[in-house]
């Protein structure tokens, strides 16, 4: 009887678990190749929106410093802007008083 066992043993183990332990460890095999692929895949794309993100953030930064202006820099303009439309109302104010003495001259 124990020859007997010996065999049903060596057979089950022959028949059953070595190709079990194949499939299984071929699928864990399987599955670590897909796992890798896929995180190689994910590294990609982030690595993809890392780099559009540094790019938008790039041409942001370059509009901002397009178009930021101090407060110092608009308090000059806007003198610089006053005086000058002083002086364009001093000269018509002064033509003005031309063309009323011409027109006072010809009467």
């Amino acid at each position: 009887m124990p020859e007997a066992t010996g065999i049903n043993l060596s057979w089950w183990i022959t028949v059953v678990e070595l190709p079990m332990l194949a499939a299984l460890f071929w699928l864990i095999w399987h599955v670590r190749q897909e796992s890798e692929e896929a995180l190689d895949r994910l590294h990609h794309l982030s690595e993809t929106a890392l780099t559009q993100m540094r790019e938008s953030l790039s041409a942001y930064k370059l509009e901002v410093a397009k178009t930021y202006v101090s407060v110092g820099y608009l308090k000059d303009i806007e003198r610089r802007l006053t005086d000058h439309l002083l002086r364009i109302d001093a000269k018509l104010d002064g033509a003005a008083l031309i063309q009323a003495e011409r027109a006072g001259d010809r009467r």
